[in-house]
């Protein structure tokens, strides 16, 4: 089977399993989508694919951590550093370190270096797989922000742990001090070189958009949807962590959007297309996963012959290490840090077993872990297999199926017994900011000298019977919390006099002006309140999304009316 068939092929059951997983709600969507791939593959004459895993990596890694450092508040990201960095971070250097001696010791034909890319491949947890298990179930918000900020850094921090580990492997030399300083070079011109291009477009595309208007609404969405291949490349190229700075790109990128209030046509393409991408992409890594489930089970396995079930005791065995290694982390590392940030309201649970507990079982290893493993070299530089490749892919596939079978069982059986708040934090943030933005459009109803000098009586009296009726409206709307969907005007033309339809006509397409203004000034409450830090940006993308649908309907109404009316359809005004 051709690439383009292939392609086509995982893109159409990635969309189908996610409509069966809407069936299926007790088995989370990755195991479908590793089921349905191995399920495919397993007979003789199933679908067999190979990958070249720098393409792999290349191809499916940079949009999605772009996607997911564009899309993580960054209120939260900055306020709960602290415990995020310990986790991205330390995590990841206790894990590839403890872990990389243990599977050595337990597994002494696999080198030292290898079992170090062993750990580093599986030391990246999966942030969107939680999502999918704990939908709906109560993981609270703080902890699932922390465990995002996390699975954005140690992709990161993993994969290039891994290069290293695959680097000392290609050479036979390692040094602590060499790996400290290439790291540290690696990590900041990557997180420079991403936020200088991410800046750079976000400037660029002021500069377009302020002249064209949403014209290039279109274009701008797909020169976006190429940044992260642009700055991934980029990184790569002059010898920095393109992951990274795939990151830092995402990051730069979200804090440019915060200037553009007022390109609606762009804001929901963009906000469509990322949805599709992060939907087709995490589908068509697991898709792949079972895809390869068959091969790399059966390789390995017949390579190792009546040793198997030893493999299998190995995933056991560094899967349980694994999160037990999370655990002590969570326990003595990282238990000061969230406690802090709970004492200083950053983090509305409080720290307990129970929570250290979910957050350990959250540790699902994904999509991340099979492109690090696909992505290790099949020879050294002198054309000798790379040492235990197979038997490292196997262990890898293995701790993800694991992890992703145990969290699905566990997380819904912890969650039942945390405590539950009666409003969350994210719920009073974005009702205290409608009750902001239904003031500032009730201040915009108030006519200004300008407009009551420009305007005849009869628009003005008129102007202020609708003004009034919207008044009241937001008010109510203070007052109960509702949709504000308010009522309309209708026409009967042959029950009215000529002169009286006009003027419902006119004062319809008045209300429909005063409606469009007051969403203008909603949504510039909502962009001073996200500026202010007082909602994130998860709150600001919903409250903006509303509203955004409400003009857009509105501006197709109002030609409409104006047609009505006999009015010019040139303008809003």
């Amino acid at each position: 089977m051709h690439t383009v068939e292939i392609v086509l092929l995982v893109l159409l059951l990635g969309a189908l399993t996610g409509i069966v997983a809407r069936y299926i709600r007790a088995v989370p969507l990755p195991l479908i989508q590793i089921a349905l791939g191995a399920l495919i593959a397993w007979p003789q004459a199933g679908l067999h694919i190979t990958f070249d895993p720098e393409l792999f990596l290349l191809l499916f890694i940079p949009p999605l951590l772009f996607a997911d450092g564009w899309r993580i508040p960054k209120r939260e990201f900055f306020a709960l550093a602290r415990p995020i960095l310990l986790l991205a971070f330390g995590l990841v250097l206790f894990t590839v370190v403890g872990l990389g001696y243990l599977i050595h010791w337990m597994i002494p034909e696999m080198p030292l270096t290898v079992a170090f890319a062993l750990a580093a491949v599986i030391s990246p947890t999966d942030a969107v797989a939680v999502s999918s298990i704990t939908r709906n179930l109560g993981m609270p918000e703080k902890t699932m922000h922390v465990l995002e900020g996390e699975s954005l850094l140690n992709d990161a921090s993993g994969l290039v742990a891994l290069k290293f580990s695959i680097a000392a492997t290609l050479t036979g030399l390692f040094s602590w001090n060499e790996v400290a300083k290439e790291f540290t070079w690696m990590a900041v011109g990557g997180l420079g070189v991403g936020a200088l291009l991410g800046w750079g477009f976000s400037y660029a595309r002021g500069t377009i958009t302020h002249r064209l208007g949403d014209v290039a609404a279109t274009q701008m969405v797909l020169l976006l949807v190429l940044l992260p291949f642009a700055a991934y490349i980029v990184g790569e190229k002059i010898g920095v962590s393109g992951i990274l700075s795939a990151v830092a790109a995402g990051v730069a990128t979200n804090f440019g959007d915060l200037e553009r209030s007022s390109y609606i046509s762009e804001r929901m393409q963009t906000t469509g297309t990322w949805s599709m991408v992060e939907s087709s992409f995490n589908g068509a890594i697991f898709l792949l996963l079972g895809l390869q489930l068959p091969s790399i089970i059966g390789v390995t396995l017949h390579k190792a012959g009546h040793e198997g079930w030893l493999l299998v005791g190995y995933v056991v065995a560094i899967s349980l290490a694994l999160l037990l290694m999370r655990w002590v982390w969570l326990t003595l590392g990282v238990h000061r840090a969230l406690s802090r940030a709970h004492h200083q309201g950053k983090m509305t649970e409080r720290p307990s077993p129970l929570l250290n507990l979910a957050t350990t079982m959250a540790g699902i290893r994904g999509a991340v872990t099979l492109a690090g493993a696909l992505s290790v070299p099949m020879v050294l530089n002198e054309g000798v297999p790379f040492p235990a490749r197979d038997m490292l892919i196997f262990l890898a596939t293995g701790t993800i199926l694991f992890t992703l079978v145990l969290g699905s069982i566990s997380l819904p059986l912890i969650l039942r017994y945390l405590p539950r708040t009666a409003e969350s934090p994210t719920l009073r943030e974005e009702r205290l900011a409608r009750e902001q933005a239904c003031l500032a459009a009730i201040t915009r109803l108030t006519l200004t000298e300008e407009e009551l000098q420009k305007h005849d009586a009869e628009w003005v009296a008129m102007r202020q019977e609708v003004n009034g009726h919207l008044t009241q409206e937001y008010r109510t709307r203070i007052q109960l919390l509702d949709d504000g969907s308010g009522t309309t005007f209708t026409v009967e033309a042959q029950r009215e006099a000529p002169e009286v339809v006009r003027q419902r006509k006119l004062r319809y397409v008045l209300e429909i002006e005063a409606r469009l203004d007051c969403i203008r000034a909603e949504r510039d409450r909502y962009y001073s309140e996200r500026q202010a830090h007082r909602i994130n940006d998860e709150s600001l993308r919903s409250l903006v999304s509303e509203l955004d649908l409400q003009e857009v309907a509105m501006r197709k109404r109002l030609v409409v009316a104006r047609r009505a009316a006999g009015l010019p359809v040139g303008g809003d005004t």
